[in-house]
């Protein structure tokens, strides 16, 4: 079938508009005529007749193969113009209409941490990243959105492999974090290992120089700390830990927040995680951290200790979608910051939208769940005063979003 691309879908994929209805269609572009073998709604391009001006040569060899990436064949430009377009359109859709900054994009070789599937058995395993739209594995070589090291270390994560024990989903994975003590290395979906089988991971991780390995959170060695620094407080996080993607974009980030925050008195971090934000927040304003994961809140408290020049921390572990913050609770505030996962803060948002709160800072990484959450507080008296694209995913569909509300 001969298509037109018309518009790009959310997914990353081209759309065509055709007499039998909507047809996605991968690594294709806007305003490209194509033809392609359709089934149903999906298509897959046969032979590009009619190239946009804003495709490009790709910046992986691994690109259309490997599922990580799926607009490598993009400009940057309308790239990140269809991300912030997204952010809007999210908006809309809520009937919030309100000034969306341009997009502050990643750079390649800036993700600081990589996520490897291991497929295989006894005989032999394969190590990479999942091939676009199925479970096979590509053995990649090369990786332009990571960084140089984490590619580097591919031969070394092949030998691990090789001593891990698949359970019964037949797939594991090696989360693999760049930090200033060295790699911090987190398996997951392997049999419990045997003292055996710890102690050869244990010698492995040391010939190799790892900072740390662990098996989900359970730590087999820690030959040095694997700290991150947030702002001025190196901290350890749990292995495996959630991390903004990106460095620089998360320092941007955290500037955005404390530019809006700056003159409150006491701030409450929602969603904390290991404390990226909390601890910039600390160095102008006393900080109640809340985080649902234990080993999270260890690691803030682990930071918090010894601290000279901060404003006070405090922490608690509360999971917050079943015992959100109320009015009572909020009273000694008047700024919140939350970050929480793509489910986004519903229930915390109708007891803010309640509160007597000043300010607040919302950050996202779904556009769908932060209209409604900023709908809620909108409809609840804030003002929307604006919101801020970040791309920390490069080359992908995803967005991240900070949006500034106040009474």
């Amino acid at each position: 079938m001969s298509l037109t691309i018309q518009s790009m879908g959310s997914k990353g994929e081209g759309i065509a508009h055709t007499g039998q209805g909507v047809v996605h269609v991968p690594f294709s572009l806007p305003g490209e005529v194509l033809n392609a073998a359709v089934t149903g709604s999906r298509g897959t391009m046969l032979s590009l007749l009619q190239p946009s001006l804003d495709r490009i040569k790709p910046a992986c060899v691994h690109f259309e193969v490997c599922g990580g990436c799926a607009v490598q064949h993009w400009k940057a430009e309308p790239a990140n113009a269809w991300k912030r377009q997204m952010i809007i359109d999210a908006l809309a859709s809520r009937g919030i209409e309100t000034t969306v900054n341009d997009i502050l994009g990643a750079e390649p070789g800036e993700r600081r941490r990589v996520s490897f599937t291991v497929r295989g058995d006894k005989h032999g395993k394969e190590v990479g990243f999942n091939a676009a739209g199925s479970h096979q594995v590509i053995e990649i070589d090369e990786c332009p959105v990571a960084k140089p090291e984490l590619i580097a270390c591919m031969p070394t994560m092949r030998d691990l492999a090789n001593l891990m024990k698949l359970d019964k989903s037949g797939a594991g994975h090696i989360t693999v974090t760049l930090t200033t003590g060295g790699l911090d290395v987190s398996i997951h979906g392997i049999e419990k290992a045997s003292t055996d089988l710890r102690m050869q991971m244990s010698s492995f991780a040391i010939s190799r120089g790892f900072a740390r390995l662990a098996i989900a959170e359970d730590i087999i060695v820690e030959r040095i700390k694997p700290i991150i620094h947030f702002g001025k407080v190196p901290v350890t996080p749990p292995p495996g830990g959630f991390l903004q993607a990106s460095e620089r974009v998360e320092i941007a980030i955290a500037a955005l927040i404390n530019s809006h925050i700056g003159k409150s008195k006491r701030v409450v971090d929602m969603f904390a995680g290991s404390g990226a934000f909390t601890f910039r927040i600390a160095e102008f304003a006393p900080v109640h951290a809340i985080e649902g994961d234990l080993p999270a809140v260890n690691a803030i408290d682990r930071g918090r200790r010894g601290l000279q020049g901060f404003k006070a921390i405090t922490v608690e572990q509360r999971d917050l979608f079943r015992r959100p913050l109320r009015p009572l609770d909020l009273k000694p505030y008047d700024a919140v910051v939350f970050d929480p996962p793509r489910a986004g803060a519903e229930d915390q948002c109708k007891w803010l939208a309640k509160s007597a709160i000043k300010k607040i800072a919302a950050v996202s990484c779904n556009p769908a769940t932060l209209a409604r959450d900023l709908r809620i507080l909108i409809d609840g008296g804030y003002k929307l005063k604006s919101v801020t694209p970040f791309d920390q995913f490069l080359w992908s569909p995803h967005v991240e979003a900070v949006a500034l509300l106040e009474r």
